[in-house]
């Protein structure tokens, strides 16, 4: 019989709920023409989603300076949010996944790489912000694979980390939460590999949302203040 622990989920955004890679990439190679950087493939430009754009920047472009990763930063804000054609979506079964786990009483949470303004604005845009019971970005808390985002999601709860799990696509989101102690379960139809994900020892892989549904809603109880 499985016992059921987890009161709380924590998910990352792009990769695990939203397919944004093409978007984000595009994004990442247009900042980096418009500010004098060797634009890099596709394959090299995904492997930083996940962290802060900052971060994410520095990773690629080591050489830059500040002002540098600043151009590339304000530049990729404007091409992903305002000049983008690279359309958007949730990943099979995200809305009902969501859903579900709101109808039995479990916390719903992101943990996410990007910027405060990117989040909510899509969150707006398919409107889904009242499927979260708190948001943490690195505008106010720290880039994965720091795990200050999820302490501020148990702080807020008044919960363990072994009463939450995180989901993810990343080995950033398998590290971070890994630091804190916390149960992790990776998706491969996000941005990195299998055996990446692997690494930090997850729980679980799921190739899809709706495996991971029918395995949250085992593991997972109603959240009780």
């Amino acid at each position: 019989m499985t016992t059921k622990q987890y009161q709380c989920v924590i998910f990352d955004w792009d990769g695990t709920l939203m397919n944004s890679e093409a978007r984000i990439v595009t994004s990442i190679q247009a900042a980096a023409a418009k500010c004098g950087f060797p634009v890099l493939s596709a394959f090299e430009s995904k492997q930083i989603i996940g962290l802060s754009l900052e971060n994410a920047i520095r990773a690629l472009y080591t050489q830059a300076d500040e002002a540098q990763v600043q151009c590339m930063a304000n530049a990729y804000s404007q091409h992903f949010l305002q000049d983008s054609n690279e359309q958007m979506e949730t990943f099979s079964g995200a809305l009902e996944l969501l859903a579900a786990l709101r109808e039995q009483g479990v916390k719903v949470a992101i943990a996410t790489g990007k910027s405060r303004r990117g989040l909510d604005q899509v969150l707006r845009e398919y409107s889904m912000g009242h499927l979260f019971d708190m948001t943490r970005t690195p505008h106010e808390s720290a880039s994965k694979p720091n795990p200050l985002m999820l302490s501020q999601i148990l702080e807020a709860f008044k919960l363990q980390p072994h009463q939450a799990v995180m989901v993810g696509d990343t080995e950033f989101d398998m590290e971070m939460a890994h630091r804190i102690g916390m149960d992790r379960v990776g998706l491969t139809h996000g941005v990195h590999e299998a055996d990446r994900l692997q690494k930090f020892a997850p729980l679980k892989l799921f190739d899809d949302l709706a495996g991971l549904q029918a395995w949250l809603l085992e593991n997972c109880q109603a959240y009780q203040a």
